[in-house]
């Protein structure tokens, strides 16, 4: 049998993992916090927006500015249409993320978007005449924050499109931060809840009572489509 000498070392070093973890837990809790802060004001009030259409104040679209020019294009050589597109933007002096609207039916056209937050340019060129029509559609700060909430740079099932501008990359990659930070503080409060006997009994019924409406969302929905 170990001796009681050895088991108080064991227990000593128990105790100060368990109160290094708290430590760096709330550390974590609280910095996360302050990172998602903004960004979670940004989605909680886009939300707000996608979820009420009918609010005129924000009802962006109707009041979109349209403008259409033509430019003359030099004819980029041997390569992927992605290539060609990116050359196209350039002597344009324009950027965005590329995104393709339709099959390409032969060598002498090449159709495609390009689209930042606020900003859309519908570009279809001639390649032989090289020749481009661009049609620019602008919105305001409204069209912005909600196109924010969905602004990834892929589509579920469209293999063609694919993430090709730097900062959709990375406006992609801090809302993978985003989903993971809440992550770390959602169970680090349910360790911190643990810790706090006084609280266990009411922080129960409101795990139980979001467990509850959580599950009867996704399979109350499920059952009655």
């Amino acid at each position: 049998m170990p001796s009681f000498a050895n088991q108080v070392p064991q227990r000593t070093l128990g105790r100060r993992g368990a109160a290094t973890f708290e430590v760096w837990n709330r550390r974590l809790h609280f910095y996360i916090g302050l990172y998602l802060l903004f960004f979670l004001w940004l989605f909680g009030f886009t939300g707000l927006l996608l979820n009420h259409p009918k609010w005129t104040f924000a009802d962006f679209w109707p009041t979109r500015k349209q403008t259409t020019f033509e430019r003359q294009i030099k004819r980029h050589g041997a390569g992927s249409d992605l290539a060609q597109a990116e050359n196209i933007l350039e002597q344009l002096g324009l950027i965005g993320e590329i995104e393709w609207t339709s099959a390409r039916a032969d060598s002498r056209r090449l159709d495609f978007r390009a689209s930042r937050p606020g900003h859309i340019f519908e570009i279809k060129t001639d390649l032989d005449r090289e020749h481009a029509v661009i049609q620019r559609i602008d919105v305001n700060v409204w069209g912005v924050i909600r196109i924010l909430h969905t602004f990834t740079g892929v589509r579920a099932g469209d293999a063609r499109n694919q993430r090709d501008w730097i900062l959709t990359i990375i406006w992609a990659f801090s809302m993978d931060a985003v989903a993971a930070g809440l992550l770390i503080m959602v169970f680090g409060s349910y360790y911190m809840w643990w810790h706090l006997p006084q609280k266990r009994a009411w922080g129960l019924v409101a795990l139980m009572s979001g467990w509850i409406a959580c599950a009867l969302f996704v399979a109350g929905l499920r059952i009655l489509r």
